[in-house]
């Protein structure tokens, strides 16, 4: 339960040898349950770690906040950022260090802002996909950020910010092309979503396009990010058409301890549920990295 007693969905690996290894707290997208991340999940949890992940406010397993049940809305992402801080002190003091935050697309995002806050205090951290820039824009950030604020003026601002599909409901054909390559685990997804309709999601709001514009110029402001100095690991692929890989790659420089691990052609959006080359790849990258960033405890 959040401080207002909004309830918000998590799930928990207690951990192979009682999580020895160290503990994970993994946060998907936008959009995103965390049914998606079981196999990455397990995995981590067989290498020993104990293992949470949860739901985002307003989303999933964790409620709506907008006028209907697919549209994804928030008034503000300090809200997310309050829900991540809140969770962290609880699972903070619950598991066993190194801790570790695992964040994809916006999930990753709002790690990356609740780190430079100062509202969480990890060992190390990775970014998959994390959104600090959307696909595809040809106006400046600022320009783009005062068009989203007139249309959530002029309107609903939890109103479909884009299409979903011809059908209502229904999801595109095409999505599949700006997620992964592997038909399988994206087969998954869409299982999941058949047996538990309460996670689907669609757009985001007007609201949402307008607070995440804000949101993303006050990480990109100068001196916010060359201020964290925890170790973070960074997964961007220059083939994403729904974040921007340009600017995942001026933050690994502009972090003082960043790292960048950079994909191709080879992987769209969901690196950790891209084809077995690509994602082996990726889990390698990320167990090396956290070998070095956050080595397990000493015993006794």
């Amino acid at each position: 339960m959040a401080p207002d007693e909004h309830a918000i969905r998590r799930i928990d690996w207690p951990g192979a040898a009682g999580g020895k290894r160290g503990s994970i707290l993994f946060l998907p997208g936008r959009g995103d349950c965390y049914e998606k991340y079981l196999e990455a999940l397990e995995q981590w949890h067989r290498a020993g770690w104990r293992v949470t992940a949860s739901d985002w406010r307003g989303q999933a397993g964790s409620g709506r906040l907008g006028n209907d049940a697919v549209t994804g809305h928030v008034d503000d992402f300090s809200r997310w950022v309050d829900d991540l801080a809140h969770l962290w002190r609880l699972w903070r003091a619950e598991t066993r260090g190194p801790h570790v935050l695992i964040g994809h697309s916006m999930g990753g995002h709002l790690v990356l802002r609740a780190l430079a806050e100062g509202r969480v205090g990890p060992d190390a951290v990775v970014l998959s996909a994390p959104m600090l820039g959307f696909y595809g824009s040809v106006l400046p950030v600022s320009w783009m950020h005062r068009i989203a604020g007139a249309m959530k003026r002029f309107g609903d601002p939890a109103r479909p910010a884009w299409k979903w599909s011809e059908k209502p409901g229904e999801v595109p054909v095409t999505r599949i092309n700006l997620l992964t390559h592997d038909a399988d685990r994206y087969a998954d997804e869409l299982w999941w979503r058949e047996r538990r309709p309460e996670l689907v999601m669609g757009p985001g709001s007007w609201g949402w396009v307008e607070r995440a514009y804000e949101s993303m110029r006050g990480l990109d402001a100068p001196d916010v990010l060359e201020a964290i100095g925890q170790p973070v690991l960074l997964l961007g692929t220059t083939n994403d058409k729904l974040v921007d890989m340009i600017a995942i790659e001026a933050a690994a420089r502009r972090l003082p301890a960043g790292e960048l691990v950079r994909f191709g052609n080879e992987a769209r959006h969901e690196i950790l549920r891209e084809v077995d080359p690509v994602r082996d790849r990726a889990m390698e990258a990320i167990a090396a990295f956290l070998d070095r960033a956050a080595p397990a405890a000493r015993e006794g």
